[in-house]
């Protein structure tokens, strides 16, 4: 049987020991905001923008709480952001970016509206959120059908803005208003119009993205194949995407909808299984789509739930098809 060596048990203990203390030094919130301090520019004050959770700015918590739409990560068991960053332009965020990984925190980017699982705003180690609230601006040019869009900005303010400028342009999104466009693009982003147009994700044609070392890269200088990621791939996985650049689509001044409301006592069921033959095969201008959900009935006052669905139809018409 072989004697341990005592040298290299020394040795083992002191790497032990040095990394222990490594970790405890990067997990020191001045650590972080030493580094912003000096890699960030002149003109940047680190105090408007940062943050931290061990502050008395009761800011903190209102900022981090301001788009969490899943109560149970509000509890005291879920671990916070040491540091919430709201940048509100690109160069704030390259430092951020390299002194988190420089102090071992991860980030976590946040661009707004309902992320139910939380993935924006939690993690199982030291972390730091980029919230983009702050970075919302959408840029039309109606002459080329294209604009710029922050991450930061929500739906709701994009197709605004988008009907601000022209009544016959549109782009193919969600069609909830107070989602996000940064996770939305990045995810794919489905909506009435895919049919017709695609996804969200398939018009988009530029990208602004801070990478892991802290460049600000567009489509050119990030690649094809970072490029093609990005749209669909879920954009955290790759760096921090402060805007997108999108192909606006041709749309009519007037839409036809409808809708038709049925419980499974009319044939609820029925219509859904026929609409599962029907809806692919109708032009691609036109769009159905379904809603179950449960009906409650109050009874002589008191509220009694009955197991029934309810059937909500919805048809969109793109163009003139009728005509």
């Amino acid at each position: 049987m072989n004697t341990p060596n005592f040298s290299s048990f020394v040795v083992l203990i002191s790497v032990v020991v040095l990394s222990c203390s490594w970790r405890a030094a990067s997990d020191s919130p001045g650590d972080f905001l030493e580094c912003l301090s000096v890699h960030s520019d002149n003109n940047t004050s680190i105090s408007d923008i940062v943050y931290t959770s061990k502050s008395n700015n009761s800011s903190y918590l209102s900022i981090l709480q301001s788009s969490i739409r899943n109560e149970r990560f509000t509890s005291p068991e879920t671990l916070k952001p040491l540091f919430i960053i709201t940048p509100v332009q690109e160069s704030q965020i390259q430092p951020v970016v390299y002194c988190a990984k420089e102090n071992d925190l991860q980030i976590r980017t946040r661009s707004g509206g309902h992320d139910y699982e939380g993935l924006s705003y939690k993690s199982e180690i030291p972390f730091a959120v980029i919230d983009l609230m702050n970075m919302s601006k959408v840029s039309i040019n109606v002459q080329k059908r294209t604009a710029w869009v922050e991450a930061g900005a929500t739906l709701g303010e994009l197709y605004y803005r988008i009907a601000e400028k022209s009544r016959t342009l549109g782009f193919p999104a969600g069609s909830c208003p107070t989602v996000g466009v940064g996770g939305h693009f990045s995810g794919g982003g489905f909506g009435t119009l895919f049919r017709k147009y695609g996804l969200a994700a398939d018009n988009v044609i530029d990208a602004h993205l801070v990478d892991v070392n802290g460049r600000l890269l567009d489509r050119k200088s990030m690649g094809e194949d970072l490029f093609w990621a990005i749209r669909g791939g879920g954009g955290a996985s790759f760096g921090v995407i402060t805007a997108w650049k999108i192909k606006l689509v041709a749309v009519p001044e007037k839409v036809a909808l409808f809708s038709v409301n049925r419980n499974l006592e009319q044939n609820a069921t029925q219509l859904i299984h026929r609409w599962q033959h029907v809806a692919p095969n109708l032009p691609e201008d036109i769009f159905i789509s379904v809603f179950v959900r449960r009906v409650d009935s109050n009874n002589q006052g008191e509220k009694k739930t009955y197991k029934q669905l309810s059937f909500h139809c919805t048809s969109v018409k793109l163009t003139n098809y009728f005509h």
